[in-house]
């Protein structure tokens, strides 16, 4: 071998060392440093003809472990949604408050029946009634305060969503930039591991916000695709959009950098992204959902209790809620039998009027009066009244008052009572409601099959969504104006038009509309909009069927006192009609009469048939016991959720030690490394000056 070989080959060493020394010293540099991987040098011996002529530097890598890479992200990913889920629904259950505090929500319930049993005692005492009026505004305006904070957490979780969506935007841009510096510093052969430890910080990133694939790209950098394959970067990045709407299910789209110009639907399973979705379109709206449920049901048996009760002196004037039917569709379908009693200031009936649904008759003070139909109830009873009362129906709701300051108090005959939707005639139309409502909640309408729908204008836009949160397609869909209420339901059912592909609505014996997903292909149903109108000014059908997640989820803040009981509490019923007096006989209603308040009190003990809402399945029990398991459900997904998170940081903190274990920087080793070189350096440097040496002596040989 010749000197000039030796020096090259010597060289070579020395400029390995050196090259390998540089990487160390930044490795031991950067030790701190966080998102720092550890650099190895590649290197391989040069040949010529067969022999080695020197070392050649191949390659400065990142010493990462692309299996351990993808472990670390997907549990970023994981541990990103189950902690956004398990703090949103810790801070849903706080609203609830602790229940074995005397200030929680539930606590407040059982303060109404408290409040109606100490009333018993003493019915006359408007101090009682007055007590017994502020739990249960208590109660309500409880209801209302987590209804609308419940919204409000799902507003954030939007706002959240927006911004998360816009940083995965500026990162998915950010990484396909790097590509083009890391892959200009590989075909250079120059270092490109600065700008790939940038890449890989941004991904790390990337994946708490949404869960995404990674693989290498042949000239340097990487490829980052959604779970099912969609390019979001490497080749140009996408941009991901949020498409969001108050009433229906957000979901999120793509605009690839090289595909269609229409956007495509974008579902990823894990994330914070996820978790804000998840809560968002699912866990906040079913958790709504329930508590309006719970009201509404609370208060149809504090209702109910109310309107087979009456003040004493009866209220000169009863005004019912309005029902969202016209007066015909409203008296149609009701059954049994019920009584109007005209009362005077001392609660001595003056007018009697017994009304038999079934056979279509009243009878008058005893006598027969007029017969009627569903048409002219309204005129013949106005004719019973005769004089001493009318009664209206305008709005939706029907209102009967007495002349002359007469009062008006109503009970269902005792063994065939009067019965539509499973209520009385007086709970049905709400006239003698101790609560409120400017909803339609529980959406019991009392409509059958083959009454007309009556709507006359307008269509609804529904949203279907698959389990990912996918949008499928709105499908709008136009009540046949004229047509029954069967005639509705095949319009929304319509395979062609309507939910017939994937879902079914129907409607059950007391008028209620419900949607049933298909099993194989479950989706969920919400509304983008509705502007249908049920006759002229009257209700949308979502409000009125509570169609939807949107309409459902708010009726918990539209209950309140009734406003004439608040002014005046002397009417509230605790009184019960005594039917056994005739007409100008003994008092039928007594001041010291305290069985209304009695039933009041009962209330919460009546087993009533609670409706499917939010993930709990529909069931017939108490209200008390309904509070109870409600309670219980909140705390246990909660706890669940808080475990998920836990378990999910357990996970990720395991895979990210090993993970660092194999990319991050170990001072001894370094050191070793370090010695390493040096001593290969000065190998190299001895060879050098020996060459020189052998060089020198030659050339004195020659001179």
């Amino acid at each position: 071998m010749s000197l000039n070989a030796i020096m090259t080959t010597a060289t070579s060493g020395m400029m390995a060392a050196q090259t390998s020394l540089r990487v160390t010293s930044d490795n031991i540099a950067n030790v701190n440093t966080v998102g720092y991987v550890r650099k190895t040098v590649s290197q391989s011996n040069l040949l010529s003809n067969g022999m080695g002529v020197g070392v050649s530097i191949d390659a400065i890598k990142r010493a990462t472990d692309r299996f351990l890479q993808s472990a670390s992200l997907n549990a970023a990913s994981d541990s990103g949604r189950a902690s956004v889920v398990a703090s949103t629904l810790d801070s849903a259950q706080q609203l609830f408050g602790n229940p074995s505090d005397d200030t929680s929500f539930f606590t407040t319930l059982d303060s109404i029946f408290s409040a109606f049993s100490s009333a018993q005692d003493d019915p006359s005492s408007s101090l009682l009634r007055t007590q017994a009026l502020t739990r249960v505004d208590d109660f309500l305006s409880e209801s209302s305060r987590i209804t609308s904070s419940l919204s409000k957490l799902g507003k954030d979780a939007d706002t959240r969503i927006s911004a998360d969506v816009n940083r995965v935007n500026d990162l998915l841009s950010q990484i396909d930039g790097l590509n083009t510096d890391i892959t200009r510093a590989k075909v250079a052969g120059a270092d490109a591991t600065g700008a790939e430890n940038v890449q890989s910080g941004l991904i790390d990133e990337l994946s708490k916000l949404m869960n995404v694939q990674v693989a290498p790209r042949t000239l340097g950098g990487v490829y980052v695709r959604s779970t099912e394959g969609l390019p979001l970067a490497g080749d140009g990045s996408a941009k991901i959009s949020y498409e969001t709407s108050p009433t229906a299910t957000g979901y999120l789209t793509v605009q690839l950098a090289n595909g269609s110009v229409q956007p495509t639907p974008l579902n990823i399973t894990s994330g914070e992204i996820r978790g804000l979705l998840d809560v968002r379109n699912v866990d906040l709206v079913n958790l709504s959902d329930q508590l309006g449920e719970f009201t509404s049901r609370a208060a149809e048996e504090i209702n109910r209790a109310s309107n087979a009760a009456s003040s004493v002196p009866a209220p000169t004037t009863l005004t019912g809620r309005n029902t969202g039917l016209d007066a015909q569709a409203a008296i149609t379908g009701m059954t049994g039998k019920t009584t109007i009693a005209l009362t005077d200031s001392s609660g001595v009936i003056q007018r009697r009027i017994d009304i038999d649904f079934d056979a279509g008759t009243m009878s008058v003070n005893g006598a027969a009066g007029p017969a009627f139909n569903t048409t002219n109830f309204m005129t013949q009873l106005n004719t019973a009244l005769g004089g001493q009362g009318n009664a209206g129906f305008s709005g939706g709701a029907l209102s009967i008052s007495g002349s002359g300051g007469l009062g008006v108090a109503i009970q269902d005959d005792a063994t065939t009572p009067a019965n539509k939707a499973g209520k009385g005639f007086s709970h049905y139309f709400g006239l003698n409601d101790i609560i409120r409502t400017n909803g339609y909640s529980p959406y019991e309408t009392g409509l059958t099959p083959t009454d007309p729908n009556g709507f006359t204008s307008g269509a609804m836009t529904i949203r279907l969504t698959d389990v990912e949160g996918g949008r499928i397609r709105d499908i709008v869909v136009a009540p046949p104006v004229g047509g029954t209420m069967q005639d509705m339901l095949d319009s929304l059912n319509s395979r062609a038009n309507g939910t017939g592909l994937y879902g079914v609505f129907t409607m059950n014996d007391k008028g209620q509309i419900n949607f049933t997903s298909n099993a194989t292909t479950p989706v969920t149903m919400s509304v983008v909009a509705d502007t249908t109108e049920r006759g002229v000014g009257g209700p949308s059908a979502s409000q009125l069927f509570g169609i939807g997640p949107a309409e459902r989820s708010t009726r918990g803040e539209k209950f309140f006192v009734s406003k004439a009981m608040d002014a005046d509490p002397k009417l509230v019923p605790f009184a019960q009609l005594d039917l056994t007096q005739i007409v100008g006989g003994s008092p039928a209603l007594a001041i010291g009469d305290g069985r209304g308040a009695l039933a009041l009190a009962k209330a919460g003990d009546n087993t009533t048939a609670f409706g499917i809402a939010g993930d709990a399945a529909a069931v017939n029990m108490s209200v008390n016991r309904y509070a109870s398991d409600f309670s219980g459900s909140i705390a246990r997904k909660s706890a669940t959720a808080a475990s998920r998170k836990d378990a999910a940081e357990a996970v990720s903190s395991e895979v990210d030690s090993q993970r660092q274990s194999e990319e991050g920087v170990n001072l001894d080793e370094e050191l070793i490394n370090l010695t390493t070189y040096q001593q290969a350096f000065n190998a190299s440097a001895r060879l050098i000056q020996a060459t020189k040496d052998m060089f020198d002596v030659l050339t004195g040989i020659l001179g």
